[in-house]
């Protein structure tokens, strides 16, 4: 590997300081000594096949990074670069590099290292997908904030509005896509955190292939994590019966029993986002895409249903359980089949149970009045 003049410089500087002032730069804290060198400006480290990477850090952002406040320095991570000389860069390319740095996080990130291990983006990895993500991607080590609550353990708000971009790195149009959806432009230009971001989706490091069957047939529960909540579905007037109100009818129904019996099995029945869409989920009064506006519906029925009318999707009662006031006909009907399903039933059951019982009572008399009869007299025999 080759450095720039500057970081061949600097490296000069900092071994000329060590001689002439050793027991000052002893006494320095080990991330102070390393950023002498690593806090001057456009300093690089050049790759065998050309790759370049920035070595140059911002002494501010690492002060105020989830790292620097915990105490660490910079040789918890690089203990191989802990001595200078530093050896030289084992790695040919900064992808490889980036993939061999990752793995120092096992050291304190146990967990999440070993979920990322088995997730989409080390699938990839191992496919031949260099550009596939690693810790370091999503994670600058050098300026990361805080993430968490260290008391209640949940996602700060900063860093949940920050989540679309960071996946943004790598995944530019499907973020554009989002952030022109219902729930990206409510986070994104309402800053509302109580709307979904891409890891309440796909997962945080265990992230799973969207394109397989088995998640496909798991998404009904994954909407219903925001959708079923009360409190939250109370502020915008939503109805919380998405998932019962699916689950009953045909589509869920089958849906349903292919995730219990046949989980990595396809099925061509809908789920929530292939009605309402992936990315791009617009509002249901959304002039464009819609699922209130009539013919927005009936269009998104025919992507199933080709020969439907304009009358097809009239039934549907947009997951809102009948109501007097919203579907008067519906909410009566039902209520008349009520009181008559059960009325008929009950009327059967007490008709044969009487008839069985009259029987029963009937036999017994006939019984007694045989027992109660005297007896015939028999006739005499013949040559008596």
């Amino acid at each position: 590997m080759a450095t720039k003049t500057p970081l061949l410089a600097a490296s000069i500087v900092l071994l000329g300081s060590a001689l002439l002032s050793g027991p000052r730069a002893a006494a320095q804290d080990g991330a102070s000594a390393c950023l002498d060198c690593h806090s001057i400006p456009d300093q690089s480290l050049a790759f065998r096949n050309g790759d370049e990477k920035p070595v140059t850090l911002d002494a501010e952002a690492w002060a105020a990074s989830v790292h620097a406040q915990a105490g660490f320095d910079c040789a918890a991570c690089h203990a191989e670069h802990a001595e200078y000389p530093h050896p030289e860069v084992g790695e040919a390319t900064l992808r490889d590099y980036a993939y061999a740095r990752s793995q120092s996080c096992r050291d304190c990130h146990e967990e999440q290292v070993s979920k990322f291990m088995d997730g989409v983006h080390v699938l990839a990895i191992r496919a031949g997908n260099k550009e596939a993500a690693v810790c370091t991607d999503c994670h600058n080590p050098h300026a990361q904030a805080r993430l968490t609550d260290p008391e209640g353990g949940q996602v700060l708000p900063a860093a949940r509005l920050a989540i679309p971009r960071t996946c943004a790195r790598c995944h530019r149009a499907i973020y554009d896509q989002y952030r022109e959806s219902a729930h990206g432009k409510a986070l994104v230009d309402e800053e509302n955190a109580d709307v979904p971001t891409c890891v309440d989706c796909h997962g945080v490091h265990a992230i799973e292939d969207p394109r397989t069957a088995r998640f496909r047939l798991n998404s009904p529960k994954m909407c219903a994590g925001c959708h079923t909540d009360a409190k939250k579905m109370a502020k915008y007037g939503l109805s919380t019966a998405v998932l019962n109100t699916y689950v009953a009818d045909f589509h869920g129904s089958t849906v349903t029993l292919f995730q219990k019996q046949h989980p990595d099995q396809e099925t061509n029945k809908p789920v929530c986002y292939d009605c309402h869409g992936i990315h791009d989920i617009a509002r249901v009064s959304d002039p464009g895409k819609g699922l209130q506006v009539k013919g927005n519906l009936l269009k998104t029925c025919q992507q199933c249903h080709p020969t439907a009318t304009g009358s097809f999707p009239e039934s549907w009662l947009s997951h809102y359980i009948p109501s007097p006031d919203r579907t008067p006909l519906v909410y009566w009907s039902g209520w008349f089949y009520r009181i008559l399903i059960p009325g008929t039933v009950g009327a059967m059951l007490l008709f044969v149970s009487t008839d069985f019982l009259r029987r029963r009572i009937d036999r017994a008399r006939q019984r007694r009045a045989a027992g109660a009869a005297p007896a015939r007299p028999s006739k005499p025999e013949e040559g008596a």
